[in-house]
């Protein structure tokens, strides 16, 4: 009896770990992600060198008052909704139509951003168009639309060590909007870059190791090794030491990847990261979303700053839902890791 207590305790003690580990790295990733959207909104589309940002404003390209967050938190938001309803791809573009009709998921009840690309995705799903066929496949479809929004799929697949069974994951939430493949490997090099960062590598080992991953699961002429070589340069070794000049900042998916993981490597903190990021200009909100997640992960909750944090709108709302989506996390991978 008393060695049967003692495994259960060991597994509770376990189980107990999991949930904690989990909680340190998905808190400050979600909530990194909407204070760079945030802290971007304010410019998007100005150039570089025209404006410097160094703490939350208002107004600006939108009009909108300070701590107001963009489509990537909105989308994001809805993503987070679906899977934690284990809702399949059309109740997840259900989702994307309420938000463009009615302001679902947003700051202030009313829709005030989208992307081409995503708004003709979900105009075709409400015409009647299956939602796995809804992204757009041409080549200039791949804008960073699902990109901006994918980064929840890493906490439902971060004890996952089956690369194939992950691109297919990653592949479902992001054709429903862009089905290009150079937009489903920008998401597969994003998320993987997540769990890496998950398991404490460092930017430089993270790049090496996905790099590494393609290599052994594609051959030269599987597709998504050629499309792996419009990302080439985040591989290249001397990437982090790239001038900023050469860095671009638009909403193309290998500009917005390129530029997030460059300010990852080239900041010693959350702030400088986030605040790098926005002041490279022209798509301010998401290549500051995308920097703050991964900025989040790495620098963890303590180095983000309170009062940005205090300033995001309807965090009352976003704290629930990232709360319900923690333990959904949590209860699945100790489902997986112990049974039922």
């Amino acid at each position: 009896m008393t060695g049967r207590r003692m495994v259960d305790r060991w597994e509770d003690d376990s189980k107990s770990f999991l949930r904690y580990n989990l909680k340190k790295r998905m808190l400050p990733s979600l909530y990194g992600g909407i204070v760079g959207d945030l802290l971007g909104v304010p410019v998007e589309f100005k150039k570089r060198g025209t404006f410097a940002i160094n703490d939350i404003t208002g107004y600006g390209t939108y009009n909108q008052p300070p701590g107001t967050w963009s489509d990537d938190t909105s989308l994001t938001l809805c993503l987070i909704e679906n899977l934690i309803e284990k809702g399949d791809s059309a109740e997840l573009m259900q989702k994307f139509v309420q938000y463009m009709e009615s302001g679902y998921w947003t700051p202030h009840h009313e829709m005030f951003d989208i992307g081409r690309t995503t708004s003709e995705a979900i105009t075709k799903f409400r015409n009647g168009t299956p939602a796995p066929e809804c992204g757009g496949n041409a080549m200039f479809d791949n804008g960073n639309g699902a990109l901006m929004r994918i980064a929840p799929v890493a906490f439902i697949l971060f004890n996952n060590f089956n690369f194939t069974e992950k691109i297919q994951t990653i592949k479902k939430y992001t054709e429903v909007t862009h089905s290009h493949p150079r937009s489903v490997v920008g998401s597969i090099i994003y998320v993987e870059f997540l769990l890496r960062l998950y398991y404490n590598n460092s930017p430089e080992v993270s790049k090496r190791e996905i790099k590494e991953l393609f290599d052994e699961n594609f051959d030269k002429d599987h597709i998504y090794q050629k499309e792996l070589q419009s990302y080439s340069r985040i591989f290249e070794e001397d990437f982090f030491s790239l001038p900023q000049e050469e860095i671009l900042s638009d909403g193309y998916v290998v500009h917005t990847l390129e530029a997030a993981i460059w300010c990852l490597g080239n900041s010693g903190s959350f702030s400088e990261a986030v605040l790098k990021a926005v002041n490279l200009g022209d798509d301010t909100d998401t290549v500051g979303a995308i920097t703050g997640t991964m900025a989040g992960l790495y620098y963890k909750m303590d180095d983000i700053p309170k009062e940005w944090l205090e300033k995001i709108t309807r965090k009352e709302d976003i704290d629930k839902l990232i709360e319900k989506f923690l333990s959904f996390c949590a209860d699945k991978a100790i489902k997986e890791e112990y049974g039922d």
